[in-house]
């Protein structure tokens, strides 16, 4: 089934577009990938950026999201070459930066294997900052407003590589049974340094 990938923002599509047409913003940008590229980019597959700010949610408390940006796919010709982030800012949302890395690689795997999945999915990116994780998030409700919510127990969740030790890189994970493991990761005690 396609994916519906939720229109990102006008405001924060145009500042990808004004980033990329700015010879200065791509030649600062630590990209080589991008910097080298002959010819048209586009700004593609816009992908509302969630964080769960706590793993380990309150007692009574679901876990809870906030959007805290738009990531595009930066193609030329039929390849990613690089991605670039926007932030909302009190002005309105703002191009933030250009990059690349395993990130992207592993974004554009994550989303080849959700098209070939048989029920539909709005995509979006969930960032688990006290994890250093990042997750293709498949949400159910594809009519959903994209920029609220939190992961559904039936919604799925793909860590993209590099994901933590011990957890899979592309393997889908119902929400329902992949936070709980989350919060065990989150709340372990440090083996080194720690009291005896």
């Amino acid at each position: 089934m396609p994916l519906h990938v939720p229109p990102a923002p006008t405001p924060a599509l145009r500042s990808v577009l004004t980033a990329l047409g700015s010879p200065a913003a791509v030649r600062q940008a630590p990209t080589p990938t991008l910097r080298s590229v002959q010819g048209a980019v586009s700004a593609e597959l816009p992908l509302p950026v969630h964080v769960l700010d706590q793993v380990v949610p309150r007692p009574g408390q679901a876990p809870r999201t906030r959007l805290a940006g738009w990531r595009f796919l930066i193609r030329a010709g039929e390849r990613s070459v690089a991605a670039a982030d926007t932030m909302l800012t009190p002005d309105g949302w703002a191009f933030s930066h250009f990059f690349e890395g395993p990130y992207l690689v592993s974004t554009e795997r994550a989303l080849i294997q959700a098209e070939a999945l048989t029920a539909d999915y709005q995509p979006r990116l969930l960032s688990v900052p006290e994890l250093y994780m990042l997750t293709l998030w498949l949400h159910g409700d594809t009519a959903a407003d994209a920029s609220s919510g939190a992961p559904a127990p039936d919604d799925l969740l793909v860590p993209l590589a590099p994901a933590p030790p011990g957890i899979a890189a592309h393997r889908p994970h119902r929400a329902a049974e992949l936070l709980p493991v989350l919060t065990l990761r989150a709340t372990r005690a440090p083996l080194l340094g720690s009291p005896a």
